[in-house]
């Protein structure tokens, strides 16, 4: 393959003009297996390219440590990608956004309290640059002038969003060259005068990204960049879910009509997304409009193939236009994966929470309650304990401030939550024996964009007993990766509040099923040890994706931990999935 090369207002492929037809596919958000399954459907759909994200957290979880297997072998799906026969455009920006915790930036970051990121902050630039010591010489290889598929990458991520310092762009566009990446630089903002301004780099070239309107967005690029070729890098054909809210949906038609009017000028596109997957674990992202808005665990994005790989109306109606201006010969699909109902699932045995702690959390005592990444916790929950003197009149409890959403119980009882959004104190009188007050919080997902991402989870500053702060904390980290080390007792129904429960079903036939929960409230689940997401009644989302090779042929373990508790606990393994 050779370089991609930008001539005037053109993009060339060795000395022929093309007209890149890309789709935005995240190997992070869909299972190895399907990867090809994923990739075939892009380029049956007539597109010429697969453009992906990389996020930072996936890939160094820990300082230092550096994890590129299963799910983050980015490598293997750039070989996939170009044996099925497509381009590929690389994302590696430390910084992503993708509705994806914490846009991608690690969460081990904020265990600093002085860290500044996305700025010329020498800290911060010294762990990127560790970073991309070790990413970058894996992708050198896969650059075209390397023989690869990889023919663009990335410098930052819609950084006029963000801000303008000039000097730490420099330095990452400096930091992938002398890593020896020498494929076309660009960089992607909104298409307007501060996103434009604040985003672009000199000798970089500069795409926008919309939903609409092309024609306004292109005239504002060539303003800043006159003579550049039309790019957009997302064009969101979809959108992604908030929890509480409708699930989004875009008209095809639009969507096509939009796309065509770019087809006919000869603008080369990027789809964001094609297909979108899940936010597996506690990976889902957050934002801050008038209020903290955390993302649901499917990133469905109403795409051209939806969350389960299937081929959706959008898809025919791109395909269609595509096919007007493009020989793409006829639709060849792979083999549809199966969609089982396995019928319901019992859980015959559960663990509460307070029986749990010694088994998956080791204390730590301090003062004051420190948050999680002081606490060396990245995601999940962590309990606060402490005791309060009696006795005391009736008086609010005030968390300052949680992040994101406490269960509070008094003596073991549940008296509420306080969480970021309305829920701000609870109040109780202390006996004269005194109590022991537990806090459950939850890190419902760091906020991935705007300017308030700088986003620690657990309790940020204190807790105040009416206007007393209350000191000696015990803390149990509880990243929830270690659940193998539970030991369950036969279910009864005495079981209340936080609680694990547990269940098994046996499989002949594997294929793609969803996980319906009706009577449970808010938790996650996880099916033979790998973490499918969180659930929460207030919806959209009604079921959780469960693919086909995370289940094994004959018994199979489910389990769910539940923060309210359930009447009921039983689950269905059904062949539908239901978004809202």
């Amino acid at each position: 393959m050779s370089n991609l090369i930008v001539q005037g207002k053109s993009l060339y492929i060795n000395n022929e003009p093309i007209q890149l037809i890309s789709g935005a596919i995240h190997y992070f958000r869909i299972v190895p297996e399907y990867w090809e399954d994923r990739l075939l459907k892009l380029k049956a759909c007539g597109f010429n390219c697969v453009e992906t994200y990389v996020p930072w957290n996936l890939h160094e979880p820990k300082e230092g440590e550096f994890n590129f297997e299963g799910i983050a072998n980015i490598e293997e799906f750039i070989r996939i990608a170009d044996r099925v026969g497509l381009h590929v455009i690389v994302r590696p920006s430390p910084y992503i956004c993708a509705e994806w915790e914490f846009g991608g930036l690690p969460a081990w970051l904020l265990a600093d309290s002085n860290m500044r990121f996305r700025s010329y902050h020498e800290p911060y630039l010294e762990k990127v640059d560790k970073y991309y010591d070790v990413l970058l010489k894996k992708l050198v290889p896969y650059l075209t002038t390397n023989g690869g598929p990889i023919i663009a990458m990335q410098i930052e991520n819609e950084y006029g969003s963000y801000g303008n310092d000039k000097k730490y762009l420099t330095h990452i566009k400096d930091a992938m060259l002398i890593r020896d990446i020498d494929v076309l630089l660009f960089t992607s903002d909104g298409p307007t005068d501060s996103m434009l301004q604040g985003g672009s780099v000199e000798n970089v070239l500069a795409t926008v990204n919309f939903g609409s309107r092309p024609t306004e967005a292109f005239n504002k690029l060539q303003e800043y960049f006159p003579n550049t070729p039309n790019i957009v890098m997302e064009y969101w054909n979809g959108w992604f879910d908030h929890w509480g809210e409708e699930h989004h949906q875009r008209d095809p038609a639009e969507t096509a009509a939009t796309f065509s009017e770019m087809l006919e000028r000869g603008d080369s596109v990027n789809f964001y997304m094609f297909h979108g997957g899940t936010n597996f674990g506690f990976y889902n992202g957050a934002n801050y409009g008038d209020e903290y808005q955390p993302t649901v665990t499917s990133y469905d994005y109403d795409c051209p193939v939806s969350e389960a790989g299937d081929i959706t109306p959008k898809f025919h109606a791109v395909r269609k236009e595509i096919a007007k201006h493009k020989d793409i010969g006829e639709l060849i699909l792979p083999e549809s994966i199966p969609k089982m109902n396995y019928g319901p699932v019992t859980m015959t045995e559960s663990v509460q929470l307070f029986d749990a702690l010694e088994m998956i959390s080791k204390p730590i005592q301090k003062a004051n309650p420190e948050t999680m990444e002081k606490l060396g916790q990245d995601y999940g929950f962590t309990l606060y304990r402490t005791f309060l003197e009696g006795p005391k009149e009736e008086a609010a409890l005030t968390i300052q401030e949680v992040r994101d959403r406490a269960l509070v119980f008094v003596d073991n009882e549940y008296k509420g939550v306080i969480d970021r959004w309305k829920n701000n104190t609870i109040s109780f009188a202390v006996p004269k024996e005194g109590v022991q007050i537990d806090l459950l919080v939850e890190n419902m997902g760091r906020i991935n964009y705007g300017p308030l991402m700088n986003d620690p989870k657990g309790i940020t500053e204190g807790v105040r007993f009416e206007r007393q702060f209350l000191f000696d904390w015990t803390m149990y980290p509880l990243p929830m990766d270690n659940l193998q080390l539970l030991s369950f007792k036969e279910n009864n129904e005495k079981t209340t509040g936080p609680a694990f429960y547990k269940g098994t079903f046996n499989v002949e036939e594997i294929g793609d099923t969803f996980v319906e929960l009706p009577g449970w409230t808010k938790g996650f689940v996880v099916v033979n040890g790998f973490n499918l997401g969180r659930y929460w009644e207030v919806g959209p989302q009604e079921t959780l994706y469960l693919p086909g090779p995370l289940v094994r042929k004959g018994e199979n373990e489910i389990i769910i931990f539940e923060l309210h508790g359930t009447a009921a606990p039983k689950v269905s393994l059904i062949d539908t999935h239901k978004l809202g």
